[in-house]
C-alpha cells in the first residue's frame, strides 16, 4: 500500500530508512511511492530522458500534437506509479488529450477526465481507444464540461472513490504551440491558443487571481471525489508576462489550501535530460529566443529546464478526542 504522506515541513519518522529515488527505468516510469524524500530535500523526477516526441510516438494518436500545452506522458506515469496501486482510480478534471488517462490505463489503473474543450476531448477519446488497442487494461473515459462544476458532470456514486487526481493548470489563452520555418518569411506559428478566442470559458482567459479562483472551485470539486488520505498532483511552472514573473505555482498552492487540501510535497520535474551528471536543456524555439534576446539585453535569463510539482492531501477524518489536550 502507498505509505501516508506527512505534510510539508513536519519530521517525517520513515526519511532514516529509506530513499526516495530508488529507480528510474527506460519507459520513463519513476519510482514508486515506497520511499520518501529526506527533509528539507526536493524530490526530483527524471521525466525528460526521452523527449516529448518520442515520448508519444505510437503510444497517441498523430492529432495530439496539437494541444497547445501537453503534459509529459513521464510526469503523468511517474506520479500515477508513485501514489496509487493497479486498480485504484485516477482523475483528471483538465485533461487536454487524455494524457493522465493513457498513462493510468497503461499501469493497470482506471481514470476519468473531464475537458472543457470538444476537440480536445475528442482527441483524448481516441487517445484511450488507442491505448487499448496496445493492451493497457486500465479503463478510462471522458467526460466535456467545465471543471469548476466537476460535481454535477460526474456521478454522485464516484464521491470519496478517487485515489489521486493529477492535471495542470492552462497557461494563460496564448502558449507557444508549433513552429515551421517559412522560406523569406521567419516562421509561422500554429495550435498555440486553446480555441479561437471567441469562448472565454476556459480558464486560460482569466488573470492569474481569476485563474487561481477558478482552480480552488476545481480542486474543491476534486476534494469531495478523492477518498481520505487521497492525493492531488499539480504540474505548474511560473511565465514571464511584459518582462514580470507569473508565480503560478504559489498560486496553485493557495488554491489547494482554499479548497481544503493539505500541501504535503513541493517537487521538481525535469524537463531536461540527465546526461553524465549533467542537465541537457529541450527549449522550444520561443524559450531559446526569449532567452538569447534576454541575455543580449543584460538580463541573465536561464532556459526552464523543470516544472514544479505541488503535492496536495485529503486530510483524514479525525477520531474522537483527536487534537486534545491530555
Amino acid at each position: 500500500m502507498p505509505r501516508p504522506i506527512t505534510p510539508i515541513g513536519a519530521p517525517d519518522p520513515g526519511d532514516n530508512d529509506r530513499n526516495r529515488n530508488t529507480r528510474e527505468t527506460g519507459t520513463g516510469r519513476g519510482p514508486r511511492r515506497d520511499a520518501v524524500t529526506e527533509p528539507g530535500q526536493l524530490s526530483v523526477w527524471a521525466t525528460a530522458q526521452l523527449t516529448g516526441p518520442v515520448q508519444r510516438r505510437g503510444r497517441y494518436v498523430p492529432d495530439s500534437v496539437r494541444h497547445p500545452a501537453r503534459m509529459l506522458p513521464a510526469i503523468a506515469a511517474h506520479a500515477i506509479t508513485s501514489y496509487t496501486q493497479p486498480g485504484d482510480l485516477v482523475l483528471d478534471p483538465m485533461c487536454g488529450i487524455g494524457t493522465t488517462l493513457v498513462e493510468a490505463a497503461h499501469l493497470g489503473r482506471d481514470a476519468i477526465g473531464v475537458e472543457y474543450e470538444s476537440k480536445w476531448s475528442d482527441i483524448a477519446d481516441a487517445n484511450v481507444a488507442h491505448a487499448h488497442t496496445q493492451g493497457a487494461t486500465g479503463r478510462a473515459s471522458v467526460v466535456r464540461g467545465d471543471a469548476t462544476r466537476i460535481t454535477s458532470l460526474l456521478p454522485a456514486a464516484l464521491a470519496g472513490q478517487v485515489s489521486l487526481v493529477v492535471t495542470s493548470p492552462p497557461y494563460g489563452p496564448t502558449v507557444h504551440g508549433l513552429v515551421r520555418p517559412q522560406a523569406g518569411a521567419g516562421v509561422h506559428k500554429s495550435d498555440n491558443t486553446y480555441n479561437d478566442g471567441t469562448d472565454k470559458g476556459n480558464l486560460a482567459y482569466r488573470n492569474l487571481p481569476g485563474l487561481a479562483d477558478g482552480f480552488a472551485e476545481i480542486l474543491a470539486g476534486c476534494a469531495t471525489l478523492l477518498k481520505p488520505g487521497g492525493i492531488v498532483v499539480v504540474t505548474a511552472r511560473p511565465w514571464r508576462k511584459r518582462g514580470e514573473l507569473v508565480d503560478l505555482p504559489s498560486a496553485v498552492i493557495g488554491a489547494g489550501i482554499a479548497a481544503g487540501l493539505v500541501p504535503v510535497e513541493r517537487c521538481v520535474a525535469l524537463l531536461a535530460a540527465v546526461r553524465g551528471g549533467r542537465l541537457i536543456a529541450r527549449p522550444s524555439f520561443f524559450q531559446l529566443t526569449a532567452v538569447r534576446k534576454a541575455r543580449q539585453a543584460g538580463v541573465p535569463m536561464h532556459l526552464i529546464a523543470h516544472e514544479d510539482v505541488i503535492v496536495l492531501a485529503k486530510p483524514l477524518p479525525q477520531t474522537p478526542g483527536e487534537g486534545e489536550a491530555g
